[in-house]
């Protein structure tokens, strides 16, 4: 009886996994960690890896997001009213000006609200 359930979990293990939304960001603090983890092993200090790998991948996290907003106030500019969460607007902002995730164009800043009073000519 235990033979038939050991399968059953691992395909139930499975088809939850593929369930879930997967999201193309890079980084992260599991992911960095363990590969600080795995170099710090090879140099005796893999807990110092790991800690040094979760603060690197949480950067990263932190700088591609930031982005993902900028570009998604730049599509908003473009086209006012559009609907979607900030990551779908960069990625059409991504598709419609042909570049990369996680890389913004120089000069392409979205821009500073106007302050009370100013006038845009």
């Amino acid at each position: 009886m235990t033979h038939n359930k050991i399968p059953m979990a691992i395909v139930a293990v499975l088809s939850i996994g593929a369930l879930a939304p997967a999201r193309a960001e890079p980084g992260g603090c599991l992911k960095y960690g363990a590969v600080g983890a795995v170099g710090g092993h090879v140099a005796h200090h893999g807990v110092l890896g790991a800690v040094g790998g979760c603060a690197a991948g949480m950067y990263v996290r932190h700088k591609y997001r930031k982005e993902a907003r900028q570009k998604a106030a730049l599509y908003e500019q473009e086209h006012p009213g559009a609907r979607g969460s900030y990551e779908q607007k960069a990625t059409a902002y991504d598709v419609e000006h042909s570049t990369a995730p996680g890389t913004l164009p120089p000069g392409a800043r979205p821009p500073a609200d106007p302050k009370e009073g100013d006038t845009q000519l």
